[in-house]
């Protein structure tokens, strides 16, 4: 899959030589709703013998309409272009989100990033927008579309009535359900991050940890002890993770992503690993004495092992 870096304008050289199916949808996350489109939009591009092109945002809409602050991602842009090149996608647009960007109208927007990319299908979902909501939806694309391509809308998709949506997932993974989050997801969530030292208590109880940095603006799941994967290096590894304040030692350290990898014993400080989330085991503990702490790490091992049976 080609990825192309888009800044405001966009350029010439950029913009596909033939007609293509364009994929729109900023897709944090990229969710069985966000799957549904895509999947529509590379399966009708093969019937139609053209190229699927998806078109995406280095950052959420939000932060620059309503200048929100620490927004949270379910994916970085690295995870996105992962998870949609799984989907079969042939080129993928990252388009910055200028100030610049943000004040295109309607019109312009669907004039330089659809009919200037050689658009002869747009695919998105019912509730895609270009600019205002109660202007610019699906409903009215076509009144835009210069009679230049066809317009396909994804319905809403369901689980138990309710929507999946990057909203709803969000949700679930603060809450820490991240079974439920995974059900929406039509995977198992992750997060990525760098291994930095830490006080390295866990050595001392029989539990060493690695403590896991992860950017500011990813979405870690609610504070409790999960059962995991870890991938270093290309292998994975059963894990177990506690996202917590460590309130037994007192050690006002913020919140921790520590986690204890399943027989491995490398020095991997530095290296960026990849932790994926499979079932939250229980809340955090303030344990009175050490032992406590040790006989309980070791029923969430047997606990995480069973889980990843």
């Amino acid at each position: 899959m080609q990825i192309i870096n888009v800044k405001h304008p966009l350029s010439v050289k950029d913009r596909p030589k033939e007609k293509i199916v364009l994929i729109m949808g900023f897709f944090d996350g990229v969710h069985l709703g966000h799957q549904k489109v895509i999947k529509t939009g590379v399966e009708l591009a093969k019937e139609q013998g053209l190229k699927s092109v998806l078109l995406t945002f280095d950052r959420s809409p939000r932060t620059v309409y309503q200048h929100e602050k620490n927004y949270k991602y379910l994916s970085t842009t690295q995870r996105k272009a992962e998870l949609v090149q799984n989907l079969g996608v042939d080129a993928l647009y990252f388009v910055e989100f200028s100030q610049d960007f943000a004040q295109l109208k309607p019109q312009e927007f669907v004039d330089q990033y659809m009919i200037d990319l050689q658009a002869k299908f747009v695919v998105a979902g019912f509730d895609y927008t270009y600019g205002k909501k109660d202007v610019a939806n699906m409903q009215n694309l076509p009144k835009y579309s210069r009679q230049k391509f066809e317009t396909i809308t994804v319905p809403e998709q369901l689980i138990d009535d309710r929507k999946i949506g990057s909203s709803a997932i969000k949700d679930f993974i603060q809450k820490g359900q991240i079974e439920a989050a995974n059900r929406f997801l039509g995977y198992r969530y992750q997060n990525q991050g760098t291994v930095i030292h830490g006080l390295q208590r866990g050595r001392t109880l029989g539990f060493p940890t690695a403590n896991l940095s992860v950017s500011n603006d990813q979405l870690l799941p609610g504070i409790g002890v999960y059962t995991t994967r870890v991938e270093v290096d290309g292998k994975w590894y059963g894990a177990m993770t506690s996202v917590g304040y460590n309130v037994t030692f007192k050690e006002n350290t913020g919140i921790t992503v520590e986690t204890n990898i399943f027989d491995f014993n490398q020095d991997i400080y530095g290296q960026e690993i990849r932790l994926e989330w499979v079932k939250r085991l229980r809340g955090e503990v303030k344990f009175a004495g050490v032992e406590g702490l040790i006989a309980q790490l070791k029923q969430d091992k047997n606990d995480s092992l069973n889980n990843l049976k």
